[in-house]
This record gives C-alpha cells, sequence and structure tokens, in this order.
C-alpha cells in the first residue's frame, strides 16, 4: 500500500471510532482491567474492524498484537484519553501509527471531541488540514510552556506547565506550536500506541523527541512502557531533559 492509502486508512479507523462512540451512553468505568473504559472496548472494537480489513498487523492498547507477522503494523490507541472523555473533558483521540521496517511511516491523530485532525507522512511533513504544522521555536526553558504526563519531584525550570491528559494530543500540540515542550516525568511512563502517532506528527513539524531513559521509542512490545520528551527545538530538548534527569534523581545528601 503506498503512503496515501495508508493514511486513508488512518482516517478511514478514525471515521469507524467516532461513529462507534456516538453509539455509547454509558462512558464511565466499565472495562475489563483497571482504567478501562466502556468506550475503549467499544472504540478498539471499531477500530479492529477497519485495520484487519486492511490487511495490517495491529498492536492495540485495549486488545494486543494481532496478525503479528504483517509487514505494516498499525499501533492503535483508539481513545487516547479516556478519563478527560468519561469526564466531558473535550481534549481525547483515536491516535493510529502505521510502521514498517524502517519505523513510523503514517500516523493519524483524530481529537475526538473537536474533530481536528493532524497527520504526517515519513518525509512528508506534519499537517492539520491544509496547515502545515511548525513548532514554536523556543529555545529557552525559562520561557516555556510545557505540557505534562506526571509530575516532576522538582521544579524543571519552565515559564508555565499544562497537564491536558492525552499524550497523542499533547504531542501534536507541541508540533503546531501551542506548546513548547512535552515531558513524561515523575514515573510516569506510556505505551507506544500513546506517542508513536504524536511523535512521527512531531518530527515531521520539525519538533525533537527523545527517550528520557536513552531507550528506542519504537516497539510494538504491548508490555513496553517509556518516558520521553519532545520539545520545539533541540536547545530547549536538551535543558528540559537535563532538568527531568536532575528531577529525577534523590537529593544530594547535605
Amino acid at each position: 500500500m503506498v503512503d496515501e492509502e495508508l493514511l486513508a486508512v488512518c482516517h478511514e479507523t478514525a471515521d469507524a471510532v467516532a461513529l462507534a462512540l456516538r453509539g455509547v451512553a454509558d462512558w464511565a468505568p466499565a472495562g475489563e482491567r483497571p482504567g478501562q473504559y466502556a468506550i475503549d472496548l467499544v472504540a478498539d472494537a471499531a477500530a479492529l474492524e477497519v485495520l484487519s480489513a486492511a490487511g495490517l498487523g495491529i498492536l492495540s492498547e485495549e486488545s494486543g498484537r494481532h496478525r503479528g507477522a504483517a509487514h505494516l503494523v498499525a499501533v492503535v490507541d483508539p481513545v487516547d484519553g479516556s478519563t478527560n472523555a468519561s469526564r466531558g473533558i473535550p481534549w481525547y483521540a483515536t491516535s493510529i501509527c502505521i510502521l514498517d521496517a524502517v519505523g513510523p511511516l503514517v500516523a493519524v491523530v483524530a481529537n475526538q471531541a473537536s474533530g481536528v485532525r493532524y497527520q504526517a507522512v515519513r518525509g512528508g511533513g506534519a499537517w492539520c488540514g491544509d496547515r502545515r504544522l511548525v513548532p514554536s521555536g523556543c529555545r529557552d526553558i525559562n520561557e516555556a510552556i510545557v505540557g505534562l504526563s506526571g509530575y516532576p519531584l522538582r521544579h524543571l525550570g519552565w515559564s508555565q506547565f499544562r497537564s491536558l491528559g492525552a499524550a497523542a494530543l499533547d504531542l501534536c500540540a507541541v508540533a503546531e506550536g501551542v506548546l513548547d515542550a512535552y515531558a513524561v516525568v515523575g514515573g510516569s511512563a506510556l505505551g507506544s500506541w500513546d506517542y508513536l502517532g504524536g511523535m512521527l506528527v512531531c518530527i515531521e513539524a520539525g519538533a525533537v523527541v527523545e527517550s528520557l531513559e536513552g531507550q528506542d521509542l519504537v516497539t510494538t512490545e504491548h508490555s513496553a512502557r517509556r518516558s520521553l520528551a519532545a520539545a520545539a527545538t533541540p536547545d530547549l530538548l536538551g535543558a528540559l531533559t537535563e532538568a527531568a534527569t536532575r528531577a529525577a534523581s534523590p537529593d544530594p545528601p547535605s
């Protein structure tokens, strides 16, 4: 399948999830494991139907691996930000990133509350509709507005912070310059379905992303968890990761 066909599959998946969610009356926790919601299961079934019909391998947060021998693997979070969705906070998304043997190839992150969609193709830039995404250009952490997953033991030096609750959208906010940076800190860690779609959008927009622990961020292991940071510029990323590393270390003896 060519890139345009893969993007179409991603958008079709987001459409299917949106349609499935319209039929759900109970958005409270009611899944098969702690933190899982009924909407997660409904959304997962809708996403799997589309992705399976396209012949893709799948890694889903909700149901694990499918078609493990496939060359192309869709890493999907049917509802990223389920708690936000259950509380009526309009910041939750369907995130799909298709991997090939090289790594992330195409991605779509669809805000299911607003209808806003972000997409990226490796080597082809990142877009929101017909608007090409460009990060803020912020270089100084003292001037930065930083999104957080988790909370560090000590202040990282930001100007302001936000904790918005949907990693895929938080990363897209860095890509389009709404946030200057984003960090997963304070013992928080994410599955690859949480960040791969937003990561490709960030990278193709010109932002920078790295693991805080030196691990490969591209993984299809369902049990794998990663802490990472993204920033508008290498200078800001360096300052943020250095501060996050210091904050994670025990206080020096007095």
